[in-house]
């Protein structure tokens, strides 16, 4: 894939316990070939595998967070 500088860039915020937020719309191509799209204004993308919605998080890894 070719940088386009034409095209917007995506904001992406990283959270240490949490999944990862992208400004969308998104096209997301899995491992497998699959690709899935949201034109939410905003997603939130699994990085624990834990999701049932994978690769939307679905908050699985709070479950996994230990109090301080």
């Amino acid at each position: 894939m070719l940088y386009d500088p034409d095209e917007r860039c995506r904001r992406i915020v990283a959270q240490r316990a949490g999944p990862l937020v992208v400004e969308g719309p998104v096209e997301i191509i899995l491992e497998d070939g699959t690709v899935v799209r949201s034109d939410r204004f905003c997603v939130a993308l699994c990085t624990c595998r834990r999701s049932q919605i994978y690769p939307w998080c679905d908050t699985s890894h709070r479950k996994s967070e230990r109090p301080h």
